[in-house]
Order: structure tokens, then sequence, then C-alpha cells
């Protein structure tokens, strides 16, 4: 497949993953607090969905390990909101399937498949550590939000979201200059300025 529609789906979906971002900080600023509307995790999961294609295509074990790791976190908080329950089953099946099937196909189709995950020499190991180190403290910032979110019994975007979302964009954003992915740089220097700004925010509603 060409470099140009490879990048093309990585756009598309880091496009996705800002415009969440710019729609919830713009809800959080119209509300002068964090808010966290149900567009937010819709999103959220369609670009997850295609970032992990993005990622298969790079044989990028990093991105793909990171959107596995959060995509059902995802379909959980749409959950949480009453939202998943409306998707026709036929579509709930094939986003609950989707990463299982990709995942089989991928090791199973050859030998070279893997070697190429784990042994590509476009990615240095130290490198490779560096992206999955990266992806999974962003990662953590989900499961943090889960745990809290289930405590709670509602999707909320907690304190300790936004701090390791800062550290983790951060990080992937080392990755990203090292790995010269234009995708993952653009993406993470949007979403580390709206980051700041809902940490920003919290310690407004704190102090007040």
């Amino acid at each position: 497949m060409s470099n140009w529609l490879i990048y093309t789906v990585g756009f598309i979906a880091q496009i996705l993953f800002s415009s969440r971002l710019v729609i919830q900080w713009i809800t959080s600023e119209k509300q002068r607090k964090v808010i966290t509307p149900t567009l937010f995790w819709s999103l959220s999961l369609i670009a997850s969905f295609l970032l992990f294609i993005y990622g298969y295509l790079r044989d990028d074990f990093a991105i793909m390990l990171g959107q596995t790791l959060t995509y059902f976190i995802y379909i959980r908080n749409l959950q949480l909101q009453n939202q998943w329950q409306k998707l026709h089953w036929s579509i709930r099946l094939l986003l609950y399937s989707f990463p299982a099937l990709i995942g089989i196909y991928y090791f199973n189709n050859n030998v070279i498949d893997r070697d190429i995950l784990f042994k590509n020499e476009a990615i240095p190991l130290w490198l490779l550590w560096l992206g999955i180190i990266s992806q999974i403290i962003f990662t953590l910032r989900f499961v943090y939000q889960w745990l809290y979110s289930e405590y709670k019994k509602t999707s909320s975007l907690p304190l300790g979201f936004w701090l390791l979302s800062l550290v983790g964009s951060i990080l992937i954003l080392a990755y990203a200059i090292f790995r010269k992915d234009p995708v993952l740089f653009i993406g993470h220097i949007l979403g580390s300025v709206i980051y700041i700004r809902n940490l920003i925010l919290l310690h407004k509603q704190d102090v007040a």
C-alpha cells in the first residue's frame, strides 16, 4: 500500500482524536469546568479503530498496543453514558471483534509478519521500548479514568487523567520525532495544549 494512503488513514484518525479534544475543550470552556460530552467517546472509538489500522499498516507495535489497550475503555464509557446500546447489534459485534480479528490474522499470516513487527529495522529496539512505554503511560490515563468512572458510576475525566495525558503525550512526541512520524507529532502537539488548559480549568475549579 502506498505511503500517502497509509498517512491519510493516520491523519484522519488524528483529526478525529483532535476533534474530540476540541469539542471537549469548547464544551468545558462554556461551562467553566471540565465536561465529558458523549461525542468525545464516540469520536475516540472511531479514531482508535482507524489508528489501529494505521499502526498495522506501519508495522508499528507501539501504536497497535496503545489502541488495543484503550479501545474497550471507550466502549465502556459509551455504555456508562447509555449510548452503546443505541447502536445496531451488528455494529456492536463488529467493533467488539475487530481488534481480535486483526491480531489473529497478523500473527497467523506468516512468520515474517512477526519479525517485521518486533524486529523492524526502521524502529531500533530502544525506540520501540520508548514507544511502548509512552503508549502504556498514555493508556494508563484511561485505565485511571475507567476505574474512577466505575467508582462514581458516571463517565468523567478527573485530574489524574489530564496529568497522565500530558506526561504520555510529551513522551509520544519524543517518539514521533525519532520515528519521523508526522501523524503522531501533529496529533500530540495539539493534544498537549488542550491537556494543559484542562489542568488550568480544574485548578480554577478547586480554588473556587
